[in-house]
């Protein structure tokens, strides 16, 4: 089970100041990776390395957290490589999985849950949440064996719903405020001369960003978003944006964005190469 020597293993917390435990149902038991020797993750068929099935849970949390780490196993699976626990830490977040089965013996990957802790600023959380549920092919706080799961986590189906879906929608009430400033801007500006094109283009990438909102695609969402800031930034008469001197800082906040997209470094996400499709979760309104 969970390890037990963990503080406060058991419960459900959403939205909070510090951390946030949400507990998952797992329905698949792929991608297989391997550890290497010094317990971190690592791609299969690694000679040398012991095997690991990550689960689909872990599999979106890791790319929902973005550039981070190689998690590190601080308990090793051992006889049936679904049962572990790692962390990682991407930036200002940190984030702990356990793995383990909590009915059937651990036969089918779907005899398995996962607690995630995540700690950090309340925004990244909340998005990282998003980013999760959005990617799964089902809801995870829907578990397999109710009774079983309530039992084990210390929290009711309820509990647990409530815990993802108030993550899941600040998320998005502050995507909703990004959304509207940069909206009322492109208001403020209307009529200047010879920016009627730029502004265009921030309408149009605004557009974008509520489509994206809409589907919880949360990075369309901040890509669209920031290239809606970008336009108004030139728009903008009284930032001189201009110059050439400006332009190459525009330059480098455009680098910068396509560099936190793919970064050079092996990078806890980048050891996952399938991708995942979005699931719409509009029905979750």
């Amino acid at each position: 089970m969970v390890d037990e020597a963990e503080s406060d293993p058991k419960g459900t917390i959403g939205i909070d100041p510090e951390k946030s435990i949400l507990w998952a149902q797992v329905r698949e038991g792929q991608p297989q990776m391997s550890i290497d020797i010094e317990g971190r993750l690592r791609p299969s068929g690694i000679k040398g390395n012991s095997k690991v099935y990550l689960g689909d849970v872990a599999r979106a949390a890791l790319r929902s957290l973005g550039p981070a780490d190689p998690p590190y196993f601080e308990n090793r699976p051992s006889y049936d490589e679904q049962r572990w626990t790692f962390s990682t830490t991407a930036g200002d977040v940190s984030m702990i999985v356990y793995s383990d089965s909590y009915w059937g013996f651990g036969l089918l990957p779907k005899c398995f849950l996962n607690r995630l802790e995540i700690t950090g600023p309340l925004t990244l959380r909340a998005r990282i949440v998003l980013d999760i549920s959005a990617t799964l092919g089902h809801k995870p706080w829907e578990p397999s064996r109710s009774r079983k799961f309530e039992n084990l986590t210390g929290a009711t189906v309820t509990e647990h719903r409530t815990a993802w879906q108030e993550l899941i929608h600040y998320a998005r009430d502050e995507m909703n405020e990004q959304i509207t400033v940069i909206s009322d801007k492109i208001t403020s500006l209307k009529g200047g001369e010879d920016i009627e094109l730029i502004l265009n283009e921030a309408q149009q990438n605004l557009d974008e960003a509520r489509a994206a909102l809409s589907d919880y695609n949360a990075p369309a969402v901040e890509r669209a978003l920031a290239r809606a800031t970008q336009a108004l930034v030139e728009a903008d008469p009284t930032t001189e944006v201009r110059s050439s001197e400006d332009e190459a800082l525009r330059s480098k906040f455009t680098n910068k964005i396509e560099k936190n997209s793919g970064q050079d470094e092996i990078k806890a996400s980048h050891l996952l190469d399938d991708e995942i499709p979005l699931v719409d979760m509009t029905d979750e309104e």
